[in-house]
């Protein structure tokens, strides 16, 4: 058992769940195996706790770092900034200078609330966009964070997030009063959402991802911001996941719909914390008639990083370095599943692609792919969030790997070979479980 693992079984003793963040659990990975812990990083690569190397085939940093780990450019920037100062009786200039600069990007948007995590940009924007309609209830379509009003679609049915979030979660200490607050709804169903609208006329706020695992049909975008004017419904996108992936801005600017609001996080900073809030003056203003306010949301480093992100972002146009990896990847892993025959599915954006096999053993499988690649100094899953330094060869070493590993999952759909023989951890989670 390596320096991680130990730590790993510490952390279990101290911290409820073992970790911060649910997607960074060891168990999601490889129970008892995963490395846990990093010491340091660069490009796409990790080292850990006993100064093993690691090439980051996974997740890298959530989806944070599209420039890669340890940009010199926006390290540059934080550094300096650290060095006169982070935090003031007064506020720091960085702060105007973003919002100005997220502004120019997306002409329709006026004003900007600027915020460390997803999760409360999320509630800002929910708070905010309800005080502007004047109404309470709230559609929601997607994942947006782990916040009370947000985790209420699961108490009037516990499968109310199922699809947006994780299956069966429970919303234990959310107050039941906010029961039937939060309503979900399937994407591309615009018929189910009308009804939604129809039902609920105190509905305000119509909430989503701009895309996840699949693009808009028929229209659905255009036919949301047409439902949402028509009953002066405050519509909000959330970004925080694919904004700047596909496109220098929000997504939504590639398919020609202008939200109310709109929130950035995560590849905004490059792994430095930052997120934002932008909208329309006549929504944003709505913020002067509630109070929305934290110390930390003052500080310099997230503001300094973004702006010196998005100088890189605009001159190396990374959006299109990272989407044509991605396809890459992605025609890559379909390749294989055909000529392994497996029935093999891919998702989500191109730069942020998974694939997964129909199969009773997937979680199974999923597990000796990471055991695997594990061996072999990659941090592997079903999933690759894309930076600009996943090279050619990176993409190529980890290929070079992963086939001889579709080999075998194929022997064991076949019959010819016991995947629980070949497992030497227990297997990976599939979504939330409690930990003992």
């Amino acid at each position: 058992m390596g320096t991680g693992q130990e730590l790993y079984k510490k952390a279990k003793t101290l911290i409820p769940g073992g970790t911060m963040l649910l997607s960074k659990r060891p168990e999601m990975f490889l129970p008892e195996k995963w490395p846990s812990y990093f010491s340091k990083t660069k490009g796409c690569q990790v080292w850990d706790l006993d100064d093993n190397q690691y090439l980051d085939m996974s997740i890298m940093g959530i989806g944070t770092n599209i420039l890669g780990y340890g940009n010199d450019t926006v390290d540059n920037e934080v550094h300096r900034v650290v060095a006169q100062g982070n935090m003031s009786t007064l506020n720091c200039p960085e702060e105007v200078y973003l919002a100005e600069r997220l502004v120019e990007l997306h002409p329709w948007g006026d004003m900007v609330r600027l915020a460390r995590s997803g999760g409360e940009a999320n509630a800002i924007a929910i708070r905010i966009a309800r005080t502007a309609s004047g109404k309470d209830k709230v559609a929601i379509c997607g994942y947006h964070g782990w916040h009370d009003w947000y985790l209420s679609a699961n108490l009037g049915d516990a499968a109310g997030l199922d699809g947006h979030l994780l299956p069966g979660l429970n919303p234990g200490g959310v107050p039941r009063n906010l029961k039937n607050t939060v309503l979900p709804f399937n994407y591309n169903d615009i018929e189910g959402l009308k009804a939604l609208v129809q039902n609920n006329p105190d509905l305000g706020v119509i909430k989503m991802e701009v895309s996840r695992n699949m693009g808009p049909e028929n229209n659905f975008l255009h036919e949301v911001r047409s439902l949402a004017t028509k009953n002066g419904i405050v519509l909000v996108f959330d970004e925080c996941t694919s904004g700047f992936r596909q496109t220098f801005g929000g997504l939504h600017k590639i398919y020609g719909v202008e939200p109310d609001m709109c929130m950035f996080g995560k590849a905004l900073g490059n792994g430095y914390g930052i997120t934002a809030i932008l909208g329309r003056r006549s929504v944003m203003e709505a913020a002067q008639k509630t109070f929305i306010s934290s110390t930390f949301w003052t500080e310099r480093i997230g503001p300094t990083a973004a702006l010196a992100t998005l100088e890189v972002m605009e001159k190396t146009k990374s959006w299109e370095t990272i989407t044509e990896i991605g396809l890459n990847i992605t025609q890559r892993w379909a390749d294989l599943g055909k000529k392994y025959e497996l029935k093999l599915s891919t998702a989500g954006l191109p730069a942020l692609t998974s694939f997964s096999i129909a199969s009773e053993d997937w979680l199974k499988y999923k597990t000796l792919i990471t055991q695997e690649m594990l061996k072999k100094g990659i941090l592997a899953s079903n999933s690759v969030y894309v930076c600009t330094e996943h090279k050619p060869e990176f993409v190529n070493r980890y290929f070079d790997e992963l086939e001889s590993i579709f080999n075998t999952i194929s022997d064991c759909q076949k019959g010819d070979v016991d995947i629980n023989s070949l497992l030497e951890s227990p297997v990976c989670h599939g979504g939330f479980k409690r930990l003992n």
